[in-house]
């Protein structure tokens, strides 16, 4: 709305709003107009389906005050079933609803940990450490390489850069000292030991991706 009434004055219109004049009207119908529909239509079964759950009780209530029966009232959560037989309704299970994501080609394929990964990046970058161990002679072959994306500019970073390569090649070479070749492990150990480094030296988490490779 704002973006519209602020597109409306560029073009040199006048535009009377709510902090001008009194010229807003609800889309909602009130109290009184509810109750006349009610009064009118003299439903079998009432289940009001907008709005908050608080407002869905009120309407409940309204209806309550309209002398609709109580077990013929439902309030619903999201996703619930109702069902009817054309005598009777009744409540019975429920289904998957809800927003559905689209991304390219997928629907609905997008749950909450992509999400999440997605907002991370977004908000605090991705830092990838790669490098290639000997778990045979437990030595680090070469790297670690350091690629930031969104974190900081490498350019103007170097030394923040440098700090990260010789902390994850520590860490590493002390997993290997340790006698360690799991990968996960490996990878563990590089993870943490970055984020705590990263936390205290910028006070940002970004994403950090680890890639350990053996020859």
């Amino acid at each position: 709305m704002g973006k519209i009434i602020n597109d409306i004055l560029k073009c040199g219109a006048s535009v009377y709003r709510d902090p001008m004049v009194e010229v807003h009207v609800s889309g909602h119908a009130c109290q009184e107009e509810l109750k006349l529909m009610m009064a009118l239509t003299k439903p079998k079964f009432f289940m009001p389906i907008h709005g908050e759950y608080k407002h869905l009780i009120r309407n409940k209530e309204l209806a309550q005050y309209m002398g609709i029966e109580d077990r013929r009232i439902f309030v619903p959560d999201l996703g619930k079933v109702l069902e009817l037989d054309g005598e009777n309704a009744r409540f019975n299970g429920t289904v998957t609803a809800g927003r559905v994501l689209v991304d390219g080609y997928g629907v609905g394929d997008v749950g909450n940990i992509v999400l999440r990964d997605r907002k991370h990046l977004s908000q605090d970058g991705l830092i990838v450490v790669v490098a290639t161990v000997d778990t045979d002679d437990l030595s680090i072959i070469s790297g670690p390489d350091i690629v930031s994306r969104g974190f900081v500019y490498v350019r103007e970073s170097e030394d923040l850069m440098e700090q990260i390569r010789v902390m994850a090649r520590d860490a590493l070479e002390d997993c290997l000292n340790d006698g360690i070749t799991d990968w996960s492990q490996l990878k563990g150990r590089v993870k943490d030991d970055l984020s705590k480094f990263l936390y205290n030296k910028t006070h940002r988490k970004p994403m950090i991706l680890p890639v350990v490779m053996n020859v």
